[in-house]
């Protein structure tokens, strides 16, 4: 038991016959934070919400709410639900009700709340969401921005203490997707309430965040902040799933060259700092195989970085150049791996050029190969 949680999943697991969706998840929700679930399609975020949400029975496990099992058949799961906001991809409003219908339907008729009351809330807070002018409308005479902020509001005028939201941005477009991300913030700000977020979105999932889930086939594989998931992930599969481009990776022979310890990787040698090397060679990983991860930003062209890492020098043969205002994408090959630099705009580099490149060896990461675990970040 977690005292300090507003909601706490233990063990749990999921099934449908054979197929296992989840696989023993454990985590905890603490008031006031905005929990970010993230995977790829199929690795279990959306079941493992709909679970939180009552929509799904775990097959094992608990979900406990101020440390009560709501999986329990013997409480009252309807009390539990009038505390919990859910908002869903797909909008989920009602076609034949209006704005405001779709707004204070549920807390009039289903938390039995003052009418009066309801609807003074829910002109406010249309008025927030500059939706004061489609009290009257209905549904399909709003754009898909708009849909979305009713939906949201629906759950907000249900003064719930934990939002559930399953994907809420995907069904908009880019600059739709910013706009409501800067509102969901503001509303998080704003009502200091807890939000449990599902998004494929690594952006919204970091952007928004306080923790982060990552899963993958329905096991959870790292529960951290952003900047950690970032700067020290557990295993191979984080580090490439969080950040965008994704992380550099290649397989380097660890090698011992006096008193330096070396990573050979594609007819390239360098030498790692006394910090690192240390750590590598104690953990016994002279003479073995390792996969190397380093991110596109800690690859540098300029020469002042070139003349103060010496030792992790190496070329490159520039295949495609990506302008994207305040960055340039420098993309090229290191036998058959695939890897991007993220290089000043003032770069000279152009496809078919061979540059040099330093690492940031202080920056660098290294997986065992067989586990996939990290062995130093």
């Amino acid at each position: 038991m977690n005292r300090d949680a507003i909601l706490e999943v233990k063990h749990l697991s999921k099934s449908f016959g054979a197929n296992a969706v989840l696989k023993d998840i454990d985590f905890v929700v603490h008031p006031g934070d905005v929990t970010s679930i993230i995977g790829s399609s199929g690795s279990g975020k959306s079941t493992l919400l709909r679970c939180i949400n009552l929509l799904e029975t775990p097959t094992t496990g608990e979900i406990l709410y101020h440390d009560k099992d709501i999986t329990d058949r013997k409480m009252n799961a309807a009390s539990y639900r009038t505390r919990v906001g859910m908002v869903f991809q797909n909008f989920n409003l009602f076609p034949h009700y209006s704005v405001m219908k779709n707004i204070t339907d549920a807390p009039i008729h289903v938390q039995k709340r003052d009418k009066a009351q309801v609807y003074e809330e829910a002109r406010a807070l249309l008025k927030k969401m500059g939706l004061e002018d489609k009290e009257n409308a209905y549904p399909c005479q709003l754009s898909g921005g708009q849909r979305q902020r009713v939906a949201i509001g629906r759950a907000i005028v249900r003064d719930p203490q934990v939002f559930l939201m399953d994907e809420p941005l995907s069904n908009l477009d880019a600059k739709l997707r910013g706009q409501m991300r800067v509102e969901i913030s503001k509303l998080h700000q704003r009502l200091e309430t807890t939000i449990i977020y599902v998004t494929h979105d690594q952006t919204e999932a970091m952007t928004l965040g306080t923790r982060i889930v990552v899963m993958k086939d329905g096991v959870i594989q790292q529960v951290d902040s952003p900047q950690n998931l970032y700067d020290k992930p557990c295993n191979k599969f984080v580090a490439g799933f969080i950040g965008a481009p994704q992380m550099n990776m290649i397989d380097a022979a660890v090698g011992k060259d006096g008193s330096d310890v070396t990573l050979s990787f594609g007819g390239h040698t360098v030498a790692l700092p006394e910090g690192k090397a240390k750590k590598l060679e104690e953990a016994g990983y002279v003479g073995k195989t390792v996969t190397l991860g380093i991110r596109p930003e800690d690859l540098h062209d300029e020469e002042s970085f070139l003349s103060m890492s010496p030792k992790s020098v190496f070329d490159a043969t520039i295949r495609v150049y990506e302008m994207l205002g305040s960055e340039v994408l420098l993309y090229f090959d290191i036998e058959d791996a695939n890897f991007v630099a993220k290089v000043n705009p003032r770069t000279t580099a152009r496809p078919g050029d061979t540059i040099k490149l330093a690492m940031d060896l202080e920056k660098i990461h290294i997986f065992d190969k067989d586990t996939e675990l990290v062995v130093l970040n």
